[in-house]
């Protein structure tokens, strides 16, 4: 099973507030820690908000919202990728993270749909075109 792992923002993050020395080295340990176990398919910190952009859709309309966005709460601040037995498992790896923040803070985990989630809907020629752009992914450099 796949989960994805999301680090939510904090005030801090959202001002660009920088990790200390101390949390890159503790949060290096513990990457290895996932790769050395074979947890940890990728992983990333995402720049604040006010340097994204949000897309609206209505319909055949888009807008285009830029960032910062109001609900700090609501907002990623990074993320891992996982391959994991179970949400147990998850959890449990979860608990051994270090803290991402100088404060409190929230980690979310949310699994990740498979093709045989996705039942009749997803045909045999969806499951071939999904199958043909994962080749072609994991062949890029």
């Amino acid at each position: 099973m796949r989960f994805m792992i999301i680090v939510k923002s904090t005030r801090g993050s959202e001002a660009g507030v920088m990790p200390s020395e101390r949390l890159l080295s503790e949060m290096g340990k513990f990457n290895e820690e996932l790769v050395k176990a074979g947890v940890m398919l990728a992983g990333e910190g995402l720049h604040p908000s006010a340097k994204g952009a949000r897309v609206r859709f209505s319909g055949k309309q888009r807008s285009v919202i830029d960032g910062p966005f109001a609900e700090t709460k609501e907002l990623i601040a990074g993320f891992w990728l996982w391959q994991v037995k179970s949400l147990d498992e998850a959890i449990e790896w979860v608990k051994r993270c270090p803290n991402p923040f100088d404060t409190d803070s929230e980690i979310e985990i949310r699994q990740v749909f498979e093709a045989g989630d996705f039942g009749a809907e997803f045909t045999p020629e969806l499951r071939e075109q999904e199958a043909r752009l994962r080749t072609q992914l994991a062949a890029k450099p």
